[in-house]
This record gives structure tokens, sequence and C-alpha cells, in this order.
């Protein structure tokens, strides 16, 4: 047990979640690839949790944020900003929302917990409709309408959450049916549940489940049921914090997939587009976003040096098509490893679009997942050179994989190779 790991523990808090028995220090990382403070090498199929969506040390974002720095660092919101204006000019073009205004934040937690003062606010209610399996983020707020218990601390919330069938296809009462057959029973649950109670603020939703384990419905999901809220006026929340920038491969946005109906009133990110800068925000129509009647500011939302790398991280993604790379390169990585979960009686599925991809474990011969092979094929990955992550709705069983997006076709081979011996070793 390392001199580091005895000092976290002595000045953190207990529930500050490290993953392996023998926690790992990362020192620095190029490409796809990360270091430990040992020197030993590690594929990153994680990616700081969907955050590092281009590469370590990327030249272009390193450069940006360099010069940003040698000019000014941060002046609040209180003041003209250039980059933050360039940025939010790029992604309320980018968003699809018509009329759009962007409000920038540090963290995707941040983003959810705005949206939710805004929808609120706009429809005076304080009552907000969520996904089972959900997670949005770590404040007060964010924790009141996650609907994965391991990731709710308290039940105490500023809001009344009513929680909906769907975010999981493949588990639940609704399982065994057909996907068109699927959509309509949640839908049907929606409008009986909608029958109950006074009309919610808004449904909040990813399109991908992240934590919950990349679970997602089937396409058409979200935009059955938008037909549904519209009719009373309720908002849709598509939170894009870990399905945004083209990870899906098949769209720039999670909610593409459901959008028959027309685009969400507003939107979420963060993660991705910072490539490891604090960066989170809401795109919303303007009427939503200028509801508020008081005043409001972000002392380090929107900062300079966060905007200089978003620009430039952007800039990258676009140019060099790495939404394409995902759903090539990803394509042929589910593949792969759908051809070693048929031989594998502890792989239950392997599911997810472009470089978001969930493994699911059971223990073999049962239905029932297994969060004891999770952990011990998360840590033979690492003993073999990779980096994965876990998640999960009622038992944290499967694994989480999401490099970053300029993944190459040797290196999803490789990473495969890893996995597959630590699944054989597991199962």
């Amino acid at each position: 047990m390392s001199d580091l790991y005895d000092r976290h523990r002595n000045v953190l808090p207990d529930w500050l979640a490290l993953y392996y028995e023998d926690p790992l220090e990362l020192t620095h990382g190029e490409g796809r690839y990360v270091w430990d403070a040992d020197g030993n090498r590690y594929l990153d199929f994680f990616g700081g949790i969907l955050t590092t969506m281009t590469a370590h040390a990327l030249p272009e974002v390193t450069k940006a944020v360099s010069e940003q720095a040698g000019r000014i660092l941060h002046s609040s919101t209180l003041y003209l900003n250039r980059p933050m204006v360039e940025l939010a000019e790029r992604i309320a073009q980018l968003s699809g929302i018509p009329n759009a205004r962007v409000f920038f934040t540090t963290s995707g937690t941040e983003a959810n917990d705005t949206a939710l003062l805004l929808a609120t606010t706009y429809r005076r209610s304080n009552t907000v409709l969520a996904m089972r399996n959900s997670y949005h983020g770590r404040s007060f707020s964010a924790v009141g309408i996650t609907g994965n218990r391991g990731w709710s601390p308290t039940s105490l919330s500023p809001l009344q959450t009513l929680y909906v069938h769907g975010g999981v296809r493949t588990r639940g009462p609704f399982a065994e049916l057909s996907d068109p057959e699927f959509v309509a029973a949640c839908v049907a649950d929606l409008k009986d549940l909608l029958g109950h109670t006074r009309a919610p603020a808004a449904l909040i939703a990813e399109p991908i489940q992240g934590v919950g384990g990349f679970t997602s419905p089937p396409d058409g999901l979200y935009a059955a049921f938008r037909q549904v809220l519209q009719e009373q006026g309720i908002l849709w929340i598509a939170d894009e914090v870990q399905t945004g920038w083209g990870r899906t491969g098949e769209h720039f946005w999670g909610w593409q997939a459901h959008g028959q109906s027309g685009p969400p009133d507003m939107l979420t990110f963060a993660k991705g587009i910072g490539n490891g800068a604090s960066i989170g925000g809401v795109v919303a129509r303007a009427e939503i976003m200028n509801c508020l009647d008081a005043n409001s500011i972000s002392t380090f939302g929107g900062t300079q040096i966060t905007m200089a790398a978003g620009l430039a991280n952007l800039n990258y993604l676009l140019e060099h098509d790495l939404q394409g790379n995902a759903r090539r390169v990803g394509g042929l990585l589910i593949e792969r490893l759908r051809g070693v979960a048929a031989q594998l009686p502890g792989v239950r599925e392997v599911r997810g679009r472009g470089l978001m991809i969930g493994v699911e474990l059971v223990r073999p011969g049962t239905d029932e997942a297994d969060p004891r092979a999770a952990s011990t094929v998360l840590e033979a990955a690492r003993e073999g050179g990779l980096l994965i992550g876990k998640g999960g709705g009622h038992n944290t069983s499967a694994l989480r994989i999401a490099p970053p997006l300029s993944l190459t076709v040797a290196e999803a081979e490789e990473g495969a190779t890893i996995l597959e011996r630590a699944l054989r070793s597991t199962f």
C-alpha cells in the first residue's frame, strides 16, 4: 500500500471511490496510453470517465491552453469573454435546438443542476420525471433525480421525483417484449403516471445510461415520450454528459436516435468537450434560458483557459471526423467482444454504440448480476495493461469501455485481446 494511498485515506472522505485493491496514481499520458507512478504503461479504455475524449496530451489542446495561460487565465462572467462567446456559438449551432442559448458550468453535475433550476422555474413545478437506473451527478438536486441506489446517498431532495420505465432494454417487466411493444408499454406507463400527478416540469433522461452500465432503450422511445409530454407542456432535458460529441458513432448527440419528434428543449453537456478541462454546460431554447428573474453569474464557468481547451478540442474532433472513427472502430470492437462473449457463460450481453460499450456479467448458468466478477475482471485487465470502468443498476456488474475517440484499429484489437484474457481467467 503506497504512502500516497495512506495520505489519501487520512485527509479525503471515506466515500470518495477508488478503483483497484492497490489504487493507481497516473502521472502522464500520450494518445490512448497512460503511465502510473511505477512506470507501468496502460491502454486507457475509460478516459478519466469518458472525459479524455480525443487523446491524452493532444498537442492542439496543450498549445491552446499554454497560449491562453500566457495571456489571461480567468476573469469571470462579469466581463466579455471572447473564447466563451466563440465556443457558445459553435455549441448552439451544433445542438440542433432552435434559438439556442448556452450557459457554461464547470461539471456535468452543475449543468444538470442548472437545467433543473431552469425547468422548475419555467414550469412553476418542482416535480421531475427521471428514468430508473439513471445517474445525473453528485449535487443535492442531481442525487434527488438519480435512479441508481448505489450513487444516491439520500432520499432528501428539493424535488419530487417520479421514475419512468424504459432506460434498460433487457431487464425489468417489459424485457421480453419486442422493441415496438416495449416502446408502447413504456409510453402507456408514462401516460398512466401522468394521470396520477400534477404536470411535472420536465423529463430528464440519458440517451444511453452511463453509470447504469451503458444501457439504452430502443431508438425512438424518447420521441414517443416527447409526443406525450408536449400535450402538457412538459420539457425534455437530454443529459448528454456522456453521450455527446459523437461518442456513439451514429450520431453527434445521443438524442438524435430519438429525434423524430424534434430536438429536446434542453441538453446538458460536459466531460469530453474539454478533453480533461473542467467544462460543463446547458443549451436551452431562449425563452427557457431567459426565464430567471434574478441576476446570476458563473465565477469559473466559461473561464478563458477552459474555453480555449474546448475550442481546440472541438476543432480537432470535427476536423478529424472522430465521430466517424468511433462508428468504425467501435463497431469492430463491439463485434470482436461479442465473439468472445458467445464462448463465455458469464457474459450476459455486449451492448452499446460507437466507443461506448458495456459488457454485462452474470453468475454462469443464471441471470443474476455478478459484481464480484466485474471487480475481478477489472483487476485482471489492469494486470494485463488495460484500464476499463464498471457500472450497473441493482448491482455493479457491467464493464464500461469508453476509450478516446481517436482509438486505432490496432489499439482496439490490443485492448480486446487483454480483456478477453481477463474474462477467460475469471470464467
